[in-house]
């Protein structure tokens, strides 16, 4: 009985396209479960864990009352959660919050201008910079927080029992 038939059949039973099919899965099998490879994402490959502070800037938040917003949910000492590029992080700590002052800039007879406050009484609006203090991965290419690089001037959303807002960030340290 030879190998091959006329219909390309092995020993007459079995194709060989299906043997040549069944082989490849078989492999590709044996490739995932018994060689896995690196684990991980890839921004954690070669990089090693930092504690890192990002100070964020919050402009024109509309809120009624900035300081129950203070003392309800964001509190120094705190933790909030926090959404980079639509990925949630999770908690982070608050170092610090520092409101900044409303302020106009007002033309000066001499052609000067000064940065006077803002004498509006009906202004819901505030402003305010945020510290906030975590770890991240340091790569080649700057510090990770989650699987996001933290980079000035990238949006953070922050989210807590009262709020949710977007801040911008302005200054990223690594401490070492």
């Amino acid at each position: 009985m030879a190998m091959l038939d006329s219909q390309g059949r092995l020993f007459g039973k079995f194709n060989l396209l299906d043997v040549g099919a069944t082989l490849v899965i078989l492999l590709v099998l044996f490739g995932i479960f018994l060689f896995p490879g690196s684990t991980g994402s890839v921004a954690q490959v070669g990089s090693k864990t930092v504690p890192i502070e990002v100070d964020l800037v919050v402009r024109g938040l509309n809120v009624r009352n900035p300081q129950s917003l203070y003392s309800q949910g964001l509190t120094k000492g705190g933790k909030t959660n926090v959404i980079i590029r639509n990925q949630p992080h999770g908690k982070i700590d608050i170092k610090s919050i520092t409101p900044l002052p409303r302020t106009l800039t007002v033309p000066q007879p001499d052609g000067s201008i000064k940065e006077l406050p803002d004498p509006r009484e009906n202004n819901f609006s505030t402003d305010m910079l945020l510290t906030l203090e975590g770890k991240a991965q340091l790569t080649e290419n700057g510090p990770v927080i989650g699987n996001s690089k933290v980079k000035i001037g990238m949006p953070f959303e922050l989210e807590g029992f009262n709020y949710n807002f977007n801040a911008s960030v302005i200054d990223v340290r690594i401490n070492n």
